[in-house]
């Protein structure tokens, strides 16, 4: 029998533990190409972020079940409704056929096979039974009905050694139009071997028929029976009575405007969130394994670029590089190179980095003819120029605790899914006052300034853990076309103008563990605040229709102390912004001849 299947690309939903795995196998049998798509059912009135755990272990197990053939979405469903989520995935990816799972009259996410059948939005196959070895002998039950002829093209992607095609005519019929379509089709099909037997009790004769073969194929009904279910009266006798594997299907429907509709029946904004957050938030174990990350990569062909932003970072930044090269470029070639934009450091950053082999740049000697200015999101601004990655990922150079995953699990999330396209890491902060180290005592700016600011004005971004991390990634696609604030702000900007460019679902953050490094003193937290308060009213400037940026005071009154007494001391701290970089004459002329 010639192994070509009809069926290009099957999409299968998995759960946890082993549900989804029948079908799966089915799946692998049947398409050319399977898309494995993870389901966390929340209970109605449960937090859906409390799927978080249970969506990272369901990441964890689609991996380990990819292979040439088979690919997975790395945005697992968490949802109380996890049917019209999926519906979106099918709207976005068009399978071929979806493949379920049988559970007692179930889906493996509790929704009823019925439901599902009511109004099938694409090729369905309910799958019952195990397909993890080749079929023996495989019968498809055929009167001619709408969906035969899916169930022809099903059994004959089996390969089973014997295909036979049962056609039950009842007795005293007046004709059998219905089935003269497909027995022209069958006729054209060698591999296929036509049986016909006429009676009046079609439901016994199937049967007893079914006995002799392991694998079955039947279309569903039409329509409802009088019990109410979506799958016929021959598919329920074989289900209740029948030991052979059964695969029922059923073709598509028109898929209405309002299954397509992203938003519609969302109730707030804070459940749109708390999804996100389940289905978007990663940890950096799902991407330890770095020789399939690696696959990954080499699998869609991406180059990937590490930039590292520097100011007198002697003490850290070689350690930072030799941990970062020694294992993600000389050990697993994850990076294709490593830079270091520098800010005029007047330490040993420099020469430190030339000493490792990673060319230096000092930022504010790239683009003369703009002018140049302090600051670290100039610098990361800049090194969009200097690097050559399809990706780009910056971590900073005071990292005491540095380790690879700093960089792999800002990356692994860009690899697994292309729809997103930038990752934030985040972290537990230690701070440490004097002698004594609290926990999770960092990150004071993020918590009461930046968070704050978002929830306020941008509260589809409060899920977001640290938006001002310095650890993340994005596409150069992506990056290159919004614009950089050039101090403070720049973590904030690049959040903002990326929901708002490509939406929610383009970003993901992933949990980098812990994070050790220097914490800064109260003043320079103060001057960070107001830079991140002036870059969010520039944000929201389109959104009143009025310039506000330019009407604020942009110097802080900064208050010393100073012999017994206080003092201010002015300091300006405006934070000015760059145009995306595509729009820059010497940046498109290397990457947009």
């Amino acid at each position: 029998m010639t192994k070509t299947r009809n069926i290009k690309l099957a999409l299968v939903p998995i759960g946890l533990g082993n549900d989804g795995q029948n079908a799966f196998h089915a799946a692998h049998r049947i398409a050319e190409e399977v898309m494995l798509v993870g389901v966390v059912s929340i209970k109605r009135g449960q937090p859906i972020s409390a799927g978080t755990q249970q969506a990272r272990a369901l990441r964890k197990r689609l991996m380990s079940l990819s292979d040439t053939n088979v690919r997975f979405k790395s945005t697992v469903i968490v949802s109380p409704t996890p049917w019209k989520d999926l519906q979106g995935v099918i709207a976005d990816e068009e399978p071929d056929l979806l493949v379920l799972e049988w559970k007692d009259g179930m889906t493996i996410w509790g929704d009823s096979i019925s439901k599902i059948l009511v109004n099938p939005v694409c090729n369905t196959a309910i799958v019952r039974g195990s397909f993890s070895a080749t079929p023996e002998r495989t019968v498809v039950l055929a009167r001619g009905g709408p969906f035969a002829e899916l169930a022809l093209q099903i059994g004959m992607s089996l390969h089973s050694k014997q295909l036979d095609v049962l056609h039950i005519a009842l007795t005293g019929a007046a004709t059998d139009a219905p089935f003269k379509g497909m027995k022209s089709i069958l006729a054209q099909i060698p591999e296929a071997n036509l049986r016909s037997i006429t009676t009046d009790d079609a439901v016994s004769i199937i049967l007893e028929e079914s006995r002799q073969y392991d694998t079955i194929v039947l279309g569903t009904t039409a329509g409802k029976t009088a019990g109410g279910t979506m799958i016929g009266p021959v598919a329920e006798k074989l289900i209740a009575e029948s030991s052979a594997n059964l695969i029922l299907v059923k073709t598509r429907r028109p898929m209405s405007e309002t299954m397509l509709d992203e938003g519609a029946g969302a109730k707030a904004i804070s459940v749109l969130v708390d999804k996100w957050f389940a289905e978007n938030t990663f940890h950096a174990e799902e991407f330890s394994n770095l020789r399939d990350l690696l696959a990954l990569k080499e699998k869609q062909g991406f180059t990937i670029s590490l930039a590292l932003p520097a100011l007198n970072e002697e003490a850290t930044v070689g350690k930072v590089i030799r941990t970062v090269k020694k294992t993600l470029m000389e050990k697993y070639p994850l990076l294709d190179e490593i830079v270091l934009l520098d800010s005029n450091s007047t330490d040993r950053t420099r020469q430190i980095a030339r000493g490792l082999g990673v060319p230096v740049y000092i930022h504010q000697r790239l683009l003369p003819e703009l002018g140049a200015r302090s600051g670290k999101g100039e610098a990361l601004w800049k090194s969009l120029l200097v690097t050559k990655g399809d990706i780009i990922a910056w971590i900073d150079t005071d990292i005491i605790n540095i380790h690879p995953r700093f960089v792999y699990g800002i990356i692994g999330p860009l690899l697994l899914n292309r729809n997103i396209q930038f990752v934030k890491g985040f972290y537990r902060r230690p701070l440490k006052i004097g002698d004594k180290v609290q926990a999770g005592g960092g990150g004071r700016v993020t918590e009461l300034t930046a968070r704050p600011l978002l929830n306020l004005f941008y509260p589809e971004l409060s899920g977001v853990v640290q938006p001002l991390s310095g650890e993340y990634a994005g596409r150069r696609e992506a990056l290159e076309k919004v614009p950089f604030a050039s101090g403070y702000g720049v973590e904030t900007g690049l959040l903002i103008d990326i929901f708002e460019r490509y939406g929610l679902r383009a970003i993901a953050q992933v949990d980098l563990l812990e994070r050790i490094h220097h914490n800064q003193e109260l003043e320079a937290l103060g001057k960070m605040s107001f830079a991140i308060i002036q870059t969010v009213l520039r944000k929201l400037e389109p959104r009143f229709e009025r310039s506000i940026i330019e009407e604020v005071n942009k110097t802080m009154k900064l208050i010393k102390y100073a012999k017994g007494g206080y003092f201010l001391e002015v300091e300006e701290v405006a934070e000015r912004e760059r145009p995306p970089m595509i729009t820059i004459p010497a940046y498109r002329e290397r990457f947009h001849k």
